[in-house]
């Protein structure tokens, strides 16, 4: 067991959730990164060294994730952190040619994953000691600029993303006095490997989202880490029920695009 505090990542093998895991890993924390790809979640543990863990989990399995958190609470002895940051791309195809299924998947993914996940880990730190300012634990979940305005032809997504700013609200008012902190961070676009295949696939374009974002560019994914470190703690011991955009100022631009004046490249 390791004296220090515990966090669970979700989709941590990759961008957003790798680039956590190693910025709350630089910070003392010891890790549990959890992902669909189990293999690539060890490895990525290994990189980071030996008191940290990797772990096979389908967050939208309840039984699954029951049994994984369990096991990190064997092996670390306590959560004191949970990072939810999986998540799949949606459909992007008009609205009367979407597929219910594909719908359903990006849902079960980014919203029933992150609730089947804190409901497990806020049993866990509801058991633990408070700290100096009587908090058990934090939760951040990762909503979107998507949980603020509509993306035409990407209904699950926004909806899902708006949910997660529903639930966070939620949970926080239920748990603040338990000692529990749950926020959420509202990234803008990032640049990692599922925003470099959406922009392969034509989803998006690079250049317009450039254009369109008054600091000019994508965020690279340690800049939207650094937030969640931050949140998770204790830092932040008394905020709660935050939403904090790390959107380069996407949601707060209030005038065509063309007010920001060109993109400077120096």
């Amino acid at each position: 067991m390791s004296a220090a505090p515990v966090a669970i990542v979700t989709g941590a093998a990759e961008g957003i959730g790798w680039a956590t895991a190693q910025q709350l890993a630089h910070a003392g924390w010891s890790v549990a990164l959890f992902d669909l790809n189990g293999a690539l979640a060890a490895e990525r543990a290994q990189a980071l060294g030996a008191q940290h863990s990797g772990w096979a989990c389908d967050v939208t399995d309840a039984d699954a994730v029951k049994a994984q958190v369990s096991d990190v609470v064997a092996r670390h002895g306590r959560i004191d952190g949970l990072v939810n940051n999986a998540g799949i791309a949606d459909q992007t195809a008009p609205t009367l040619k979407q597929d219910i299924d594909a719908f359903d998947k990006v849902l079960a993914v980014h919203l029933r994953g992150a609730f089947v996940m804190s409901q497990h880990v806020i049993a866990q730190m509801n058991q633990q000691a408070r700290d100096a300012h009587g908090n058990r634990g934090a939760i951040v979940n990762i909503g979107s600029i998507a949980s603020f305005g509509g993306i035409p032809g990407r209904n699950a997504y926004c909806a899902a993303k708006a949910g997660v700013l529903g639930m966070t609200r939620a949970l926080a008012t239920e748990w603040a006095r338990r000692g529990i902190r749950v926020n959420a961070v509202a990234p803008g676009y990032v640049k990692t490997a599922l925003v470099a295949s959406l922009t392969e696939r034509g989803a998006i374009d690079a250049q317009a989202i450039a254009r369109r974002t008054p600091m000019g560019r994508m965020a690279a994914p340690e800049e939207i880490a650094q937030v969640i470190a931050f949140l998770a703690s204790p830092l932040a011991s008394y905020i709660t029920g935050a939403v904090l955009p790390v959107d380069g100022g996407w949601a707060a631009l209030g005038a065509p695009e063309a007010a920001l004046g060109p993109l400077q490249e120096d």
